[in-house]
């Protein structure tokens, strides 16, 4: 079986109907969404600029990591799940949209960035923790954090208008 196949049999099971059909389940569940890619996001982008040496300089970047990726993680956590309920809300509409595509590559490649970084840079964070512009690696990761989380939320608006622009 395809995948079109697949999201096609997908999207016609009754809780996926119930679920689109569903003002006020679906409502709050977007809302939701929203609210923990805000708490994702706003914590990331925070922890990014420390990365990058443009903010709370003073502060070891351990400690801005240490405090801020409970929230970060917690917020993906709700994020992904209710980002699955939207997808299965409309999963053939999703799967032939591109710009959901698109943020879905884009958030695939966020977390690579997250993982090396955890892997590499951030297991020698005891010699640069102090330094108010940290290493190269570190400053990249940041940057290409910032830049693909910038184009997960831009493909995430521009998914409802996809018809518009592909008719």
């Amino acid at each position: 079986m395809d995948l079109f196949r697949f999201f096609e049999w997908l999207g016609t099971t009754s809780w996926s109907v119930a679920l689109h059909e569903s003002r006020y389940v679906f409502l709050f569940v977007l809302m939701l969404h929203v609210l923990t890619v805000s708490v994702f996001v706003g914590t990331a982008v925070m922890i990014d600029l420390r990365l990058l040496g443009r903010t709370m300089t003073h502060v070891p970047a351990s400690q801005v990591i240490a405090r801020l990726i409970p929230w970060s993680e917690a917020g993906f956590l709700v994020m992904v799940v209710t980002g699955s309920l939207l997808f299965y809300a409309s999963p053939l509409a999703r799967y032939e949209n591109v710009f959901f595509r698109l943020k879905m590559a884009a958030l695939v490649m966020a977390i690579l960035n997250a993982w090396v970084f955890r892997r590499t840079a951030y297991r020698r964070v005891a010699e640069w923790d102090l330094d108010p512009v940290p290493p190269r690696r570190a400053r990249i990761t940041g940057a290409l954090s910032l830049t693909l989380l910038a184009f997960v939320i831009t493909s995430g608006r521009m998914m409802a208008y996809s018809a518009y622009w592909f008719g």
